[in-house]
């Protein structure tokens, strides 16, 4: 019996992290800058990274620290206006940077980060946005159950790590060919004009958010 209700549990859980990781957000507009402005590498860092920040909700929600998150306003919100600031300082940056120069056959000048910076990106990027941290309350509280062994459990935080990790390196593959960058950045500064704003408008999103 115990075993119907892990699967059922798992399907749940595994269903609604798909479409959380098809419905746009922080994340998908940071691989999109990533691959867009730095290539493939930096952002299959980046990549890991978010997979990697998902391990800070796992690990609060499974030790019962994210009850207190639920219950406490005040704890709530610091985690929300982080995660707000943090995004708005991206965006602010991102609206600054040069767009990327072209050689005279067109293919893109990379410019660098270090995998460490782009892997800290994507970590930082996941682990403090409020949409993440209510999702995984909400598993944890609503569809897995409290007496749900802590292995089990263990197996379903994994499972959601690998999964965004997968979804958003094949993404980093799409995203950093050659004729994909080159078409977005064919608007110049644009491009960064954009993206910036539309992490300036998640972070206030997220800022107001109630």
């Amino acid at each position: 019996m115990d075993n119907v209700l892990y699967i059922h549990q798992f399907i749940i859980l595994a269903g609604a992290m798909f479409l959380a990781l098809l419905s746009p957000g922080p994340d998908f507009a940071m691989i999109l800058k990533q691959s867009v402005t730095y290539g493939r590498r930096a952002s299959i860092f980046t990549s890991i990274g978010i997979a990697m920040g998902i391990s800070v909700h796992i690990i609060y929600s499974v030790l019962g620290i994210g009850l207190i998150i639920s219950k406490s306003i005040i704890l709530f919100n610091i985690i929300k206006f982080l995660g707000a600031a943090y995004l708005i300082y991206i965006g602010y940056h991102t609206l600054k940077a040069k767009p990327i120069k072209f050689e005279n056959n067109k293919h893109l000048i990379n410019k660098h980060i270090s995998d460490f910076k782009a892997f800290r990106l994507g970590f930082l990027c996941n682990a403090l946005n409020p949409k993440a941290t209510m999702f995984f309350l909400s598993m944890f509280s609503v569809v897995i159950s409290v007496d749900t062994p802590l292995y089990i459990q263990s197996f379903y935080g994994l499972f959601c790590i690998f999964e965004t990790a997968l979804w958003f390196i094949a993404l980093s593959f799409i995203l950093s060919q050659k004729s994909v960058r080159a078409f977005l950045n064919s608007f110049g500064k644009w491009f960064n004009r954009t993206i910036g704003t539309v992490l300036i408008a998640l972070g206030l999103k997220v800022a107001f958010s109630k």
